[in-house]
């Protein structure tokens, strides 16, 4: 190989390692939706299972969530609100209509109404369930995976 044609072929050679590295650091959007569903579904389901500790490790530790015009930081939401959830999830089945998720970078937002409908009973006393709940969800991108950075719920009667 002559002197012109092994500096052709290290060049050739490295456009192609630089054109490579840039495919491969380019997010799949498509894998990125899906591991996004997955940790609100791990999130949700651990609700379900009443495992507290499987929940909260899907939200990052500066989480802020939302609901009835109150806002509580991670260790709030862990120790005031989160076992009033496992309570409620446990008890009422809910039916999640389709997550719809936006993507920006490394930061997501999943919008979602679920509808609720059973008994609940709490302290002895049982409350009937009919409303839907509408649910924004902010995620971002961790070394980790994605984390909850956010929740804000409402709900509405049916």
């Amino acid at each position: 190989m002559t002197r012109l044609s092994r500096g052709f072929f290290a060049l050739l050679m490295g456009l192609a390692l630089l054109f490579c590295s840039a495919c491969a650091s380019k997010p799949d959007p498509t894998k990125d939706e899906a591991d996004i569903k997955t940790t609100l579904e791990t999130f949700y389901g651990a609700m379900r299972e009443g495992d507290n500790a499987k929940a909260m490790s899907t939200i990052a530790q500066d989480a802020q969530f939302v609901e009835s015009g109150k806002l509580e930081t991670r260790e709030q939401y862990e120790m005031n609100h989160l076992p009033n959830d496992i309570k409620f999830e446990k008890q009422v089945h809910g039916k999640r209509g389709p997550l719809r998720t936006r993507i920006n970078g490394d930061v997501a937002w999943v919008i979602a109404e679920t509808e609720f409908m059973g008994k609940f009973e709490e302290d002895g006393a049982v409350s009937d369930v009919d409303f839907v709940s509408s649910q924004l969800a902010v995620l971002s991108r961790e070394p980790e995976g994605w984390r909850i950075r956010s929740i804000h719920w409402s709900s509405r009667p049916r």
